[in-house]
């Protein structure tokens, strides 16, 4: 390790390096003068792109020159030895490499998507610890160290615009699990700090807990940090909890400054223009109480968090975290395309130019870890985040209308630079690579339709705010709900909202759109990013109920001892007859709920001795919690059931058969689905149920009815096969090289269970699977849709259940068969023969029906009025009894003809109970005075408990309220000759 630390000599730049705010010129330490900024930017590359930007300094030289040594090869991390020690790679590789000295084991980062439910998107480096922090499993090592990808969108509207908020990060941290405590945490990260990265002392600042004395001390005393380099803070600051209740504790942050020169009066760590945090360590030692008393954990542990990012600004010497090799070159390809200079350009584009660049790593680690674009949870994150990248993109003038472009896409160009440095942080992504690229280019093309529509809408908004405030004499303004609508929903940002609004001479209400950015940014901080730790009521069951043996894989029945009952939530001794219950047993053969696949069903038997059987527990689902403890939730049919008892647990053999059945054949529908559509197609989840299986999957389009087809006939062959499974518990390592596919969403531990039908399928599965695919005797597709926009689902049966679907649907034939009086071949052409005898009724229907429309509006054609002085403009409103929508628009076009231009009819019906129907037809006179049929019959529609639109020469809508439909007429008669009059005088 000590050819890869930074020498003392070589340290950061000190305050005077730091760019101006007019951002032209800059003064540098180690070569005398200015620079303009262009010149500061390559300088700063050299370091980070030695082989691409020589340097002639024979200092920099130097720190090029310094080796980082590699790991083993158990940690599966290369050495790149062009990259410099103060690469993003090299640092995240330094960090790994320092704990893995100091015994952690170096795990990887878990995927984006959590799993737990209390959080969308995983937001912390501990977040895969949590249930180690609560007790909930067991400790698999005593510490270890990750770097791990993170997503938080809660200060979105500040990417960019400060020079370290990003919604992608990686976070790098040390964990320990009741092992070491303060004094090592913070010993290392001082160590790690100021001689493996070579911080200089004297510009790290340490922030503490105000009633921490402990930590003071450490940090004063031990490490030797001055006093007037430590600052006591409160509990806001400095005191880290998960909760009302749960484990919590005192945490302590070190500073970098950029300022030393200021002195250590009035200092704020706080201030961004001078400190930047860069490490976080919490010290897990206290359980709060519902009283808010605090109690020490007997488990100590330690947190830490360091962002990448950030110390690449440090150690990269550049003004904020964009300009990093960890960022930097995404932000020059953007700035390619846009035809830009990022050293050159203004501040504005350079601000846009900075959101594309961490926008676009956000999208493409979401998309490869299976979040697909949706309106709703995590599909809407990455979606507003596509958004904001095309809108952003486009107001720098990047069109994507150029032909490398893909068919006018331009993320897709930028995504592949993402790509290309994903190699360290998370080399799965490469492998996804076609994947990322086609549904980014899907949704970017999608969203560009969306944005033109915004583009029409806002116009509309704009004219609408004009006729209102022309009516009503007031100052024409866009409402702040409008103004957040076209924001959040059309992708259109408010400044372009209010620069067109200004132009057509109309304010915009931005206190209330500021209120509603700000509901949106609560909802956001309140369900996304917060990591819940609360130990709730299974803390005492953790203590005295042991893990759960399964043996379910080998046996349907076995002996077991109730280790505890729930009722109601809460631990009970004993509960009678007719009680539902959760009950804990030290061995069972009921399957938990996992992996997609159900809990079992079946009894639970209290055995009585030579009193033989005196109670019994129907079991409806099983469910594991607290780690590996199996919950059997149930109800007491029989005699009561108390802790200690000696039990039979009996798995009912038919459901757990039908269970079998269908998860080995959603295993044998995946390998189908890669063999007919393509190997890119995952795995997006699963239903493994009794009567039916349900598999997402991520592809683009609907499947045809051959590829389909195809699927069934390749499973079926497989299962005519009569194929033995093969089962065998292997280290996670092996199984992946022999090629074995990992269920999404599911987390695996050093050893797996791999359950392989040679030929066909291998997948790490932790389910009940048949002996030989002979067993599910049959497979049938029941349906095929898209649940999301790239995520696509079959519904399937197998089994039993595919035996029970297959003769319902010959019972179906049969009936229809009977009651057509034909063969079942000569269906088809019988219902075909049906439809078109009902649409030829249906037609003559019509036709007579506007007839008799036709003929009522000759009739009531002599009731029109002449409007207007200058110009004579006929009006007609009238009431036209039960006249259908379809005949009251024929009525309105009949009128239009025989009343001549100009004219303007207003036409309203009641079709039926319930119903009402309003028809606005205004000939091209009455359009060119700046009349729109669509928004004049609007509010005619709301009195009648409806609403519509249309054309400016021709609208129609609908109501609820026929009894309102005579004053919503006469409504419509008053405002047509009130606004015909002005304009026709």
């Amino acid at each position: 390790m000590e050819g890869s630390k930074l020498p003392c000599s070589f340290a950061p730049f000190p305050p005077s390096t730091l760019i101006s705010k007019n951002r032209t010129k800059c003064h540098h330490s180690l070569s005398p003068g200015f620079w303009n900024y262009k010149d500061f930017i390559v300088q700063r590359l050299s370091l980070i792109y030695p082989s691409h930007f020589p340097s002639r300094n024979p200092k920099m030289q130097l720190i090029r020159n310094s080796s980082v040594q590699p790991l083993t090869e158990d940690h599966h991390i290369e050495e790149k030895h062009e990259e410099g020690p103060t690469s993003g790679n090299s640092i995240r590789r330094r960090f790994l490499e320092f704990y893995a000295a100091k015994g952690h084991k170096i795990l990887p980062s878990s995927s984006l998507v959590p799993d737990d439910p209390t959080v969308l998107l995983t937001i912390a480096g501990m977040l895969q610890f949590k249930p180690i922090f609560l007790g909930k499993v067991p400790r698999q090592v005593a510490c270890a160290t990750t770097s791990q990808k993170c997503i938080r969108t809660n200060d979105i509207e500040n990417v960019g615009r400060t020079s370290r908020h990003h919604t992608f990060f990686e976070m790098l941290g040390n964990f320990s699990f009741g092992d070491y405590f303060k004094k090592e945490a913070i010993k290392w990260a001082w160590e790690l700090s100021t001689i493996e990265y070579g911080l200089p002392a004297e510009n790290l600042w340490i922030s503490v807990y105000e009633d921490d004395e402990e930590t003071y001390a450490i940090w004063h005393d031990e490490i030797g940090v001055p006093a007037n380099r430590i600052k006591k803070m409160g509990e806001e600051d400095n005191f880290w909890t998960s909760g009302s209740t749960g484990p919590c504790g005192p945490c302590s942050e070190i500073y970098y400054d950029f300022h030393t020169e200021r002195g250590f009066s009035n200092v704020d760590l706080n201030d961004d223009t001078r400190f930047i945090e860069f490490y976080n360590l919490v010290f897990m030692q206290f359980n709060k109480k519902e009283d808010g008393s605090l109690e020490p954990l007997k488990q100590k542990n330690i947190d830490t968090g360091m962002g990448l990012e950030r110390m690449a600004r440090i150690l990269q010497k550049v003004p904020n975290n964009y300009e990093t090799d960890l960022i930097f070159p995404i932000i020059e390809k953007a700035a390619e395309l846009a035809s830009i200079s990022y050293a050159l350009t203004d501040d504005s584009s350079r601000t846009k130019l900075k959101v594309i660049g961490d926008h676009m790593r956000a999208i493409v680690y979401l998309l490869s870890d299976g979040v697909f674009p949706s309106n709703i949870g995590r599909g809407y994150i990455v979606r507003r985040l596509i958004r904001r990248a095309v809108r952003t993109g486009r107001l720098l003038g990047i069109k994507g209308d150029e032909p490398e472009n893909l068919e006018g896409a331009f993320l897709p160009i930028i995504a592949e630079k993402v790509i290309d440095l994903s190699t360290e942080i998370d080399p799965d992504v490469k492998t996804r690579k076609n994947r990322i690229l086609e549904e980014l280019k899907r949704e970017e093309l999608r969203f560009i339709v969306t944005l033109e529509r915004g583009e029409k809408l806002l116009d509309e908004m704009l004219d609408n705010a004009l006729e209102y405030a022309t009516l009503h004499k007031t100052t024409a303004c866009l409402s702040g709900k409008d103004a957040f609508l076209l924001y959040d929903t059309y992708g259109f940002p408010v400044e372009i909202t209010m620069e067109e609004a200004d132009e057509r001479g109309v304010s915009v209400n931005m206190s209330d759109f500021d209120v509603e950015m700000e509901n949106q940014r609560r909802q956001s901080q309140a369900a996304h990013n917060t990591v819940k730790l609360t130990v709730e009521n299974g803390s005492d069951l953790t203590q005295n109920v042991p893990d759960t043996e399964f043996i379910g894989y080998d046996t349907l029945y076995s002996n077991a001892v109730i280790k505890g009952i729930l009722f109601g939530g809460k631990p009970v001794i004993e509960v009678p007859e007719g009680s539902e219950v959760e009950v804990l047993l030290d061995r069972t053969p009921f399957y938990a709920e996992s992996g997609g696949q159900i809990g079992d069903r079946g009894l639970i038997k209290v055995n009585g001795g030579k009193m033989g059987i005196t109670a019994v527990v129907e079991i409806s689902d099983v469910q594991k919690s607290l780690g590996n403890i199996f919950v059997h939730k149930g109800t007491i049919k029989e005699g009561s059931v108390a802790v200690g008892g000696e039990v039979v647990a009996e798995v009912d053999a038919k459901l757990r058969q039908r269970a079998k059945v269908h998860h080995t054949a959603t295993h044998l529908l995946q390998a189908a689905l890669k063999k007919v559509i393509g190997q890119e197609t995952s795995q997006a989840g699963s239903l493994v149920a009794f009567e039916r299986l349900r598999f997402d999957f991520n592809f683009h389009r609907q499947l045809l009815d051959h590829e389909l087809m195809k699927v069934e006939d390749l499973i079926n062959e497989w299962i005519g096969d009569a194929t033995p499974l093969q089962t065998e518990v292997m280290r996670i390592a092996d199984a992946k090289k022999a090629g074995a596919i990992a269920m999404f969403g599911e987390k695996y531990g050093e050893e797996v269970r791999v359950v392989n039908v040679p030929g066909v399928s291998m997948e790490l599965c932790g389910g009940t699977h048949v002996s030989n695919t002979s067993e599910i005797r049959g497979f049938k597709i029941i349906s095929e849709q898209g649940i999301s926009s790239g995520v696509r689902r079959i519904e399937a049966v197998a089994g039993d259940a595919f035996i029970e679907y297959v003769s319902d649907r010959d019972n179906y034939m049969k009936q229809l068969c009977s009651t057509l009086k034909v063969k079942a071949e000569e269906v088809p052409m019988r219902v075909s023969s049906l439809l078109e005898e009902l649409r030829t009724t249906k037609n003559e229907v019509s036709a007579a029906r506007a007839k008799t429309a036709v003929y009522k509006a000759s009739v009531i054609a002599n009731n029109a009025f002449h409007v207007g002085t200058s110009t004579k403009i006929r009006v007609l409103v009238e009431f036209m009894d039960d006249t259908d929508a379809d005949s009251l628009k024929t009525a309105a076009e009949h009128l239009l003809d025989v009343l001549e231009d100009p004219a303007a009819i207003i036409l309203g019906s009641s079709p039926g109970e319930d119903k009402v129907s309003l028809v606005a037809a205004f000939s091209p006179t009455v359009v060119t005075m700046g009349m729109q049929a669509g928004k004049f019959i609007g509010p005619i529609a709301k009195m009648c408990g409806g609403g519509g639109g249309g054309r400016p020469n021709f609208a129609q809508a609908g109501g609820r309220k026929p009894e309102s439909l005579s004053s919503a007429l006469e409504k419509a008669r008053t405002d047509i000759v009130k606004v015909l009059s002005e304009k026709a005088s």
